[in-house]
């Protein structure tokens, strides 16, 4: 009951989240930042309560299909907050507060079958650097998106709405591939982890994982090389950043959902 009571008050706060801003942009008003944090910071404080009861049982870690995207959109939720005082990360809360939304009531609506485990030190720190990877790698994604649709109405000359209160193009870009070379770092480092630990139990159903996570590296590298080479920017940089993202999401939820809810 206190799992649901919570999870409810945290869609409420990433549902105000998400009206605030609509409202800032039919009234050509940049969101203030510590208007979105100080209704951001409850939306994560209900939202981690939920979790806590949802994840824990008995000793072990429940990582079943549909709660790991709420867990993953808490975090990325709070990377935002976190940035958002150094770096002007909020903008990304447009898109990312209805998918928190989506997230959690997927948790109440859905069962799958439960995967709990008994969390060693390698396996633990292999798992927070795969959900700091992805968290990072999925804000990237969401600023790419901003940045396709500044990039568009640029070039259309439309530069009312919400393009008005964007930063910059090149605030934008920069910030972009800020969050890729940080995310591809422990991108990388979790790859390896997760090889140590595959190798430790050769059993474990992980081949198409570590083919679309070695997939999704290779798609991140290429741009992230091809920027510091010969400065690729714009269209080349989304779509490699929407490549890359597609391919780490097949890596991770394509398993689970063939695993808990197919077979």
């Amino acid at each position: 009951m206190l799992t649901t009571a919570s999870l409810i008050l945290a869609i409420a706060c990433y549902l105000a989240i998400f009206g605030f801003i609509l409202g800032e942009i039919r009234h050509q008003h940049a969101a203030k930042p510590s208007h979105l944090r100080a209704l951001l910071i409850p939306a994560l404080l209900f939202h981690g309560a939920g979790l806590v009861f949802q994840f824990i049982n008995g000793g072990d870690v429940s990582l079943s299909f549909f709660k790991v995207p709420s867990l993953l959109v808490w975090l990325i939720n709070v990377i935002i907050l976190l940035s958002s005082l150094r770096k002007p990360t909020l903008n990304v809360l447009l898109l990312v507060s209805p998918m928190s939304v989506i997230a959690i009531a997927c948790t109440l609506i859905f069962n799958s079958s439960e995967q709990s485990l008994q969390l060693n030190t390698g396996t633990s720190i292999h798992i927070l650097l795969s959900l700091l990877a992805y968290s990072l790698l999925t804000i990237a994604t969401m600023q790419a998106l901003l940045l396709a649709y500044q990039n568009h109405q640029l070039r259309n000359k439309h530069i009312g709405g919400m393009v008005r209160l964007l930063p910059p193009l090149q605030t934008m870009e920069a910030l972009l591939f800020e969050l890729l070379w940080v995310g591809f770092a422990l991108l990388s480092i979790s790859i390896l982890t997760g090889t140590l630990f595959v190798a430790i139990d050769p059993e474990q159903p992980m081949a198409h994982k570590i083919f679309f996570s070695t997939a999704s590296w290779l798609i991140y590298a290429t741009l992230l090389f091809g920027r510091h080479l010969k400065g690729w920017r714009g269209n080349t940089a989304i779509r490699f950043t929407l490549g890359g993202f597609i391919a780490l999401m097949l890596a991770y939820f394509g398993s689970k959902l063939v695993l808990e809810l197919i077979l």
